[in-house]
């Protein structure tokens, strides 16, 4: 590895909204420079992830590692939310940017229109795009060239400390944790002692190496390369993503690394059989040691019985797990509505010494302090990115505002394309924004969101009472001015779902002791008058008045069975 040195090497990463062509750019890319041979098998090589987790985590920790990024973008599709919110991760991490323009040899390619579109959104020159097709290896040499003439080698001295980036890991069942690193200063090899400085914790280093694209152990990595290096870590939070590693006898000034992943978006799982349950949580584990950024805790229904309250990064991130558990692993899963977390303010002093802090996040809804202790409360924002095709604008409005958005601009980034960006409240956007805005714009609208912080809102706790009773399992939190017509689509969706008994169901949304939305599911009733031919009406009476009476007994002492299948309707997210 001491062949290499440091103004030799080129570190980069390529970005693209999906389906774009960064793993077949790759490929040719791999096969141009000898590091696998030409063969027709060369499909996505480098393409391991089963999906992707949540687009801004995963691009701006590889970009830790890079002084330099390729942003491709489709010659027929042109610029896409994606693309955007990429660029500007690597605009802030300040890196060289190659603007790559790819499938020329489509049909409908218009790669012109494209570099306008690259020059008027990126303030980059449409002179700079290379014309590309990755399929077919058309140009690619000139991107070869490119990233050696425009993207700076990276600074770093083998002679100083060792500094080196964790920017991800993965779990090997033999060798534990791999954890991929960039090395910033000094060099590492097998047997050095080095200090994780998030935890503070000594490894021995039992092997280091370098990608070819599959693992490749040497005998040391120096500064300025990109390997991996596994040092006895026994699970994947050792590991942690942005954490520093130094050498034992040599302390070092962390190097500033990145945010660490923040569960966004909540959802329960449990599993459809109870006998299911220990299978699934040894899936969960898996799945979890290769995962850091999800969080799993308990958790138990009245009706759904044991499962767990998983925290993941955004929808994407929660739609792959559960793809990957039911793929991988066989697993049935049954998952509730995704929730986020909000915060409260808390206003006595004793709630605040019983909790520990004065604000306070709150996960799963049943939990939600009442009004009467709570200054204020808080829900999470995003920024959302819309580009779409001007003709759907109209009804995209509609949307977004339907879901208490504010816009913060729109501006043309072509004659017929339009880029508008909104800040909305994340829980808005979580069960179904996305498909509706598919729905709508026939497909051609993209969307994109990075994370905006929290914001004071007035959110309220809506009960689902049957027949009276509180049902915990649907508990929901609510804004004030959306409480009402949520409540009647709960009821609603409850009085489809629930079996008709021989006793009314009041089925009611309430809001502390004000209910606000009913649905009533009629009782079988016997026809007592069967045997009633003509004859005085005060019979027939006198027979209803006693059947009502004992109706209304058995309303008050009948319990509702309430089918799983009923809440699994009623609490899943609506299906696709």
């Amino acid at each position: 590895m001491s062949k290499f040195p440091t103004e030799n090497i080129r570190n980069f990463s390529i970005i693209a909204h999906v389906d774009h062509g960064k793993s077949t750019l790759a490929d040719r890319l791999l096969e141009l420079t000898g590091a696998i041979d030409k063969t027709d098998r060369n499909k996505q090589v480098l393409d391991k992830l089963q999906g992707h987790v949540d687009f801004s985590y995963e691009v701006s920790r590889s970009l830790s590692a890079c002084q330099g990024v390729l942003l491709v973008v489709d010659a027929n599709e042109g610029v896409q939310a994606q693309t955007v919110a990429n660029f500007f991760l690597a605009f802030e991490a300040q890196l060289a940017v190659i603007p790559v323009i790819n499938k020329i040899d489509l049909k409908n390619a218009d790669p012109e229109k494209v570099a306008k579109q690259i020059e008027k959104i990126f303030d980059i020159p449409k002179e700079e795009c290379i014309k590309i097709s990755a399929k077919l290896g058309t140009n690619v040499d000139q991107v070869l060239q490119k990233i050696v003439d425009k993207i700076p080698p990276p600074t770093a001295s083998s002679d100083e400390p060792l500094k080196a980036l964790v920017f991800d890991s993965t779990f090997d069942h033999y060798r534990g944790v791999i954890a991929n690193v960039a090395l910033f200063g000094g060099f590492m090899c097998k047997g050095d002692r080095i200090v994780s400085a998030h935890l503070g914790k000594t490894y021995e280093v039992n092997e280091v190496g370098i990608f070819t694209p599959a693992e490749k152990p040497s005998d040391k990595l120096y500064a300025g390369q990109v390997g991996y290096v596994v040092a006895g870590m026994k699970e994947v939070k050792e590991a942690q993503i942005g954490d520093t590693l130094y050498w034992l006898k040599h302390p070092v000034q962390p190097l500033p690394g990145f945010k660490p992943a923040k569960p966004m978006v909540f959802a329960g799982l449990y599993p459809v059989d109870q006998s299911e349950y220990n299978n699934l949580r040894n899936a969960i584990e898996k799945l979890t040691l290769n995962d850091s950024s999800v969080t799993v805790h308990r958790d138990s229904s009245q009706a759904l019985g044991a499962g767990w309250r998983l925290g993941f990064l955004g929808l994407l991130h929660m739609e792959v797990f559960n793809q990957r558990l039911e793929q991988e692993y066989n697993a049935s899963v049954i998952v509730t509505a995704p929730t986020v977390p909000y915060k409260a303010v808390l206003k006595s002093a004793k709630l605040i010494k019983d909790y520990g802090e004065k604000e306070i996040t709150i996960v799963n809804p049943a939990q939600f302090p009442e009004s009467s202790q709570v200054s204020e409360y808080l829900e999470p924002i995003i920024l959302g990115t819309i580009i779409t095709p001007d003709n759907y604008i109209g009804k995209i409005m509609t949307l977004c505002l339907s879901r208490r958005s504010v816009q913060q601009n729109m501006s043309y980034i072509d004659d017929q394309r339009v880029l508008m960006k909104f800040l909305f409240p994340l829980n808005e956007v979580v069960v179904d924004f996305y498909d509706q805005l598919k729905s709508i714009s026939s497909g051609y609208a993209s969307f994109d969101y990075e994370d905006a912080g929290f914001q004071p809102a007035d959110l309220i706790k809506m009960d689902i009472l049957l027949n009276g009773k509180p049902v915990e399992e649907l508990v929901t939190i609510v804004h004030r001015d959306k409480a009402y017509s949520v409540g009647k689509a709960i009821c609603e969706k409850l009085k489809e779902s629930i079996p008709r008994q021989l006793f009314e169901i009041a089925v009611q949304a309430a809001i502390g002791s004000k209910i606000i939305a009913r649905e009533t599911i009629k009782a079988y009733r016997k026809n007592v008058l069967a045997k009633c031919y003509g004859g005085d009406i005060t019979r027939k009476m006198k027979l209803l008045k006693r059947q009502a009476e004992g109706k209304k007994k058995m309303r008050k002492i009948g319990n509702i069975e309430v089918p799983k299948d009923t809440f699994i309707n009623v609490l899943k997210r609506n299906e696709k």
